[in-house]
């Protein structure tokens, strides 16, 4: 979010007032202190003139490898986590 913001020039508190959100939040957003919810992260998508699939999808990935950053099986659970969700996906279609 930083270099979208410092791309267009644009001052934290700038971008902060204009998303009328506190200064010290967007800060801790971009310095990766804090992650946005899914709302904000939709707000920031349409603010910058970003992807938002592509913003969602850096934030999917950052939560999951933040929940399972430290276990031992991550990489194990995470494929069997995409067959799963895959599965599921089927059975949403039927």
């Amino acid at each position: 979010m930083r270099e979208q913001r410092e791309s267009k020039g644009l001052l934290l508190r700038q971008v902060a007032a204009a998303l009328e959100m506190d200064t010290a939040l967007l800060s801790k957003f971009e310095r990766d202190e804090r992650n946005p919810n899914k709302e904000q992260v939709f707000t920031f998508a349409k603010y910058y003139n970003a992807n938002p699939d592509e913003l969602l999808l850096a934030w999917l990935s950052d939560k999951i490898a933040n929940e399972v950053q430290n276990e031992d099986l991550a990489s194990q659970a995470l494929k069997e986590a995409g067959k799963k969700v895959e599965l599921h996906k089927k059975k949403n279609k039927k």
